[in-house]
Formats: C-alpha cells, sequence, structure tokens
C-alpha cells in the first residue's frame, strides 16, 4: 500500500508535468548522459553532492583537537546546533536512536540544492537528436526519482522505529485505542469513533510519502524553471541579468525546502512515538 499510493500518484501526475515540460524548459525526466549509458544527470549530481559532505567531513575530522578551530569548529556547531533542534522535538532518548537519519537528510538536501544553483548545471551539456541541450548536470531533488526514495527510505524506517518504540499492540492501539476514560455507552460509542478515526490515521500515513515527494520536488523543479524561462527572455550573453536576484532567493528556498522535509519526518515520528510521561523517565 504504501509503495502503490506513491506510484499511482506519480502515473497520474507525469502527463501534466510532461504537458508543462514541452512548453519548455527543464524537462521532467533526469536524462542520460550519453546515449545507451544508464547514468543520468540528476545521479552525476547526487554523486558530486556526496562528494561535497564527504570532504568536508573528512577534512573536519583530519585533526581533531580539545579546542576545535576551522572546519572542525563549524562541523560541530551545526552538528550540535542540529542536536539540540531535533532533540527539542524528539526528547534526548527519541533523538540518541534517529539522528543519523534526520541530520543526514537535511544536510544532503541542503547541498544538493544549493549545487544545483552553480552556474553551468543544466546549461552546459550536449545536443540531442532533436537539437535540444541535455544538461550534463540537472538539480539533484528535481528528479521524482531521488525525492521518492527519500520519503520512501524515511517510511520504511519510520515504521520500524514506531514499532520498536511502541510494539505492535502500542503501535495499533495508538492509531485504533480510544484515548481518555468512558463507561457504557459512551465507550463503545468511543470505541466506534476512534475506529473510523484510526481509518483516516492509515489513510494519511499511506500518503506522507506522496506529499515528502511532491513538496521537495514540486519546489525545487519549480524554481529551475523559471530561472530557466528568466534567461530565455535575454540574450544569452546577458542571461545571467535577469536571473540573479532569483538566485539569492533560491539559495533561501533551497534551506527551506530541507529544513522543511527534515522538520516533517522529525514530526511524523514524535506523533507516533509520543506518551504521556514517557521521556520523563
Amino acid at each position: 500500500m504504501r509503495l502503490i499510493l506513491p506510484t499511482t500518484a506519480l502515473w497520474l501526475l507525469t502527463p501534466l508535468l510532461a504537458r508543462a515540460a514541452e512548453e519548455g524548459g527543464l524537462a521532467v525526466q533526469a536524462e542520460p548522459l550519453w546515449p545507451g549509458l544508464p547514468i543520468t544527470n540528476s545521479m552525476l549530481m547526487v554523486w558530486i553532492s556526496v562528494a561535497i559532505i564527504t570532504v568536508f567531513c573528512r577534512a573536519a575530522t583530519k585533526q581533531m583537537a580539545l579546542v576545535p578551530a576551522g572546519f572542525q569548529n563549524f562541523a560541530e556547531w551545526v552538528v550540535e546546533g542540529l542536536y539540540d533542534f531535533i532533540g527539542s522535538i524528539l526528547g534526548p532518548r527519541l533523538v540518541q536512536k534517529t539522528f543519523w537519519f534526520f541530520a543526514t537528510i537535511f544536510l544532503f538536501i541542503l547541498v544538493t540544492n544549493w549545487v544545483g544553483l552553480i552556474p553551468g548545471v543544466g546549461t552546459i551539456g550536449r545536443y540531442n537528436a532533436h537539437g535540444e541541450i541535455v544538461g550534463f548536470l540537472r538539480g539533484g531533488n528535481a528528479d521524482l526519482n531521488m525525492t521518492l526514495a527519500m520519503a520512501f527510505i524515511f517510511n520504511l524506517l519510520w515504521l520500524y522505529w514506531a514499532l520498536a518504540e511502541n510494539g505492535v499492540r502500542g503501535f495499533l492501539a495508538h492509531i485504533f485505542a480510544p484515548k481518555g476514560q468512558f463507561h457504557g455507552l459512551m465507550r463503545l460509542f468511543m470505541v466506534v469513533m476512534f475506529l473510523a478515526v484510526g481509518v483516516l490515521e492509515i489513510i494519511s500515513i499511506c500518503i506522507r510519502p506522496v506529499a515528502l515527494t511532491f513538496r521537495l520536488f514540486g519546489n525545487i523543479y519549480g524554481g529551475e524553471q523559471t530561472m530557466e524561462k528568466l534567461m530565455g527572455l535575454v540574450p544569452k550573453s546577458l542571461a545571467f541579468l535577469p536571473a540573479l536576484p532569483f538566485l539569492f532567493m533560491e539559495l533561501f528556498v533551497g534551506f527551506v525546502q530541507a529544513l522543511v522535509f527534515m522538520l516533517l519526518t522529525v514530526v511524523f515520528l514524535r506523533l507516533i512515538c509520543e506518551h504521556t510521561g514517557h521521556d520523563a523517565h
């Protein structure tokens, strides 16, 4: 069910996105770097983003010191800030188990979004058989496959963490069981009502990957389409001028989208693992 709903949504919305792309601008699908090569321009962008993060982490941990400086100081500031922020939502016990994922997804989305704004991304490439340029690089999160993969991985981890924290019985009770103390007919009525609410909750859980997928993809893809349209309004030698103000806005949007994706996943986990008085122990 978790896989069918996102796939169905993609199948229904892809024709609409393709029609918009046919009018000019960034293609909906990531394109192979070369015909017959199973590596797309968005895959290459993702690899570059991972390489940047890896190099930064290696530089920050190359010469560890008790009094941090340089890359180590900045890296510790980023990690501690994220840890405190996520911990304020999940609590000190749960954040220890899950911080690795949420911090990674935030940094990965942020770097991928910002790297996609480097001049030449999408404009330097080769010409296809139709005389259209195929960029050697394409924003990683402007590819539905990438955003869907991240949303699907989170859903699997969410289910694992929810079952680990609650157990199967507690997990089902959290969704379907009445909250509060009721007696007599009122108890029977509340059981029926919370069963109906539980069904709606299951539907909501299944829709979450779709919402996460298209929220991130739509904002990044739409931003790149806007930049390309603006650059097409003037001669190529001056194409950067109308897009320059929006470049700074896209830097902010890239940060916000990384934060929103991480924050939504954190809140989804908190809601299923929330127990009154549990964190106090």
